[in-house]
């Protein structure tokens, strides 16, 4: 019985509630406040406003003075507070804005740039923002659209992101799926771990090969002719072979063609070369994300014929020293430097 009664005013509750507003109080509604407040009890002002009653508990608790409540004096507080609560220095200051301006072109994501100010500016308080104000700043402020198209996806709005792909038979002989691959590579703790793939260009005008190391994100491009395996295979062949042995332990690939004489690879560059899953692009991240920076040098539609590798290497030098989130907001040529001094050290203790 009292699970009914309970049960009833619980129902009660919600449609009484219902019926409220949930918003800021207006002037108006202040001014109701200050009239009904000699001869009404606040469940009761509550009501006539269709209120909560603790929205009005805080109305007065917040602006209430020893003289009694005032509605022009508590409508002037609540613009004061507002104003507080949204600053906009973030926005006038031009050195903060001067910085987004000048590595937004060079390819700096605005999340790569509040992460890097505190490492460049560390003793200047007013050299930080959120990554989303800029992306709010630029999509809403008349002035800057024009930073639209050096964000990674360039769209005119932003809206959600799609769905991939499934299933797709796999005809590549030899081939290791990337399951077997050892655990060890997951970890990100040891050099020689590289994941590759091919960017084509308009019209197969050519492509490019890119190979990306795991740990310190470090890009490897080659031009290419065609998209031919054998071709592939001598651009990544001669990226490598010049490297100590001991850095280059793995290579993993998607399914396409242009990887299938990745046996030759293996014996060439003694490593063990593994495929990820169709339309699995997720377990090759690594590579698809420099990729997508790549893009943005070269976007889709661009034709590579007339691109040259010395063209190329200055789009990989800009990659290659552009600060990344996922390691610290160091670059990938820092890192890289570490490795290879650790390398030395152990090489000749």
């Amino acid at each position: 019985m009292y699970f009914g009664i309970f049960g009833f005013l619980r129902t009660k509750d919600r449609k009484d509630t219902a019926t409220m507003f949930y918003g800021h109080l207006t002037l108006n509604e202040r001014g109701k406040i200050e009239i009904l407040l000699g001869d009404h009890s606040l469940r009761e002002i509550a009501k006539k406003l269709g209120r909560n009653v603790s929205t009005i508990s805080r109305e007065l608790r917040r602006n209430r003075t020893p003289r009694g409540y005032n509605d022009l004096r508590a409508q002037a507080k609540y613009v004061e507070r507002r104003k507080e609560c949204r600053p906009e220095k973030k926005m006038s200051y031009q050195r903060l804005w001067k910085y987004i301006l000048d590595k937004i072109p060079e390819g700096w994501t605005p999340e790569t740039i509040a992460g890097r100010l505190p490492m460049d500016y560390p003793d200047d308080p007013g050299m930080r923002i959120c990554h989303e104000t800029i992306y709010r700043s630029i999509y809403t402020n008349s002035q800057l659209p024009f930073l639209i198209q050096y964000l990674p996806q360039s769209r005119p709005k932003r809206r959600m992101r799609g769905q991939g792909k499934t299933g797709r038979a796999i005809t590549n002989p030899g081939r290791v799926d990337i399951s077997e691959r050892p655990g060890i590579i997951e970890e990100r703790t040891r050099y020689g771990d590289f994941e590759g793939d091919l960017i084509v260009g308009a019209k197969q005008s050519g492509c490019i090969m890119t190979l990306v190391c795991r740990t310190s994100r470090l890009l490897i491009a080659r031009k290419c002719e065609k998209k031919e395996a054998e071709l592939v295979a001598d651009a990544i062949i001669d990226s490598l072979q010049d490297m100590p042995i001991s850095w280059v332990n793995t290579l993993t690939f998607d399914n396409g063609t242009e990887f299938f004489s990745h046996q030759r690879m293996a014996q060439e560059l003694n490593a063990d070369i593994y495929f990820a899953q169709p339309y699995s692009s997720w377990q090759r991240g690594t590579n698809e994300n420099t990729n997508g920076l790549v893009r943005r040098y070269l976007p889709k539609g661009t034709r590579f014929s007339n691109l040259t590798q010395k063209q190329l290497d200055i789009i990989v030098e800009q990659i290659n020293n552009r600060p990344r989130k996922c390691l610290g907001y160091q670059t990938p040529y820092e890192i890289f430097l570490k490795q290879r001094n650790e390398h030395r050290v152990a090489l000749s203790a």
